[in-house]
């Protein structure tokens, strides 16, 4: 439990920061387009904050963290965030500052959103055999 609760803590900081650094950055360089940055604060705080904020719920209701998929999730979806959004940090810092972003980086960002799906798919596991487990108050 305190794994997911320090996840979401860590997830919240980043989100937050990476809101400033959004708005400090576009700012000292006058930059008025689209970029990723601007949506990197909202990817960090709901992928990352609430997701495990949630996992935190399931955890109490049902043990979540029992199941074997549960170490799964955690590790996967996390790489999958990290990835994700460090690829996004990238890409919109290099189109704020003017400079051109390569295939590679696109190839990046998408392992990250597989390594993100892999996690989601742990977790709905997890969700479902915690469920089903025999002895569960909540199995019908």
């Amino acid at each position: 439990m305190r794994k997911s609760y320090f996840s979401a803590v860590i997830y919240a900081v980043l989100g937050l920061l990476a809101g400033v650094y959004f708005r400090e950055l576009t700012k000292a360089q006058e930059f008025a387009g689209d970029t990723q940055l601007s949506v990197l604060h909202t990817h960090l705080l709901v992928l990352g904050t609430l997701v495990f904020l949630l996992v935190l719920l399931f955890e109490r209701v049902a043990g979540l963290s029992r199941s074997r998929w549960f170490g799964w999730f955690f590790w996967t979806y996390n790489a999958g965030m990290l990835v994700t959004v460090g690829g996004m940090a990238v890409n919109g810092t290099m189109t704020v500052l003017g400079e051109p972003t390569g295939a590679a980086l696109a190839g990046i960002s998408g392992l990250g959103h597989i390594l993100l799906t892999v996690g989601l798919v742990c977790l709905f596991t997890a969700i479902h055999r915690t469920l089903l487990a025999p002895g569960h108050p909540q199995r019908r």
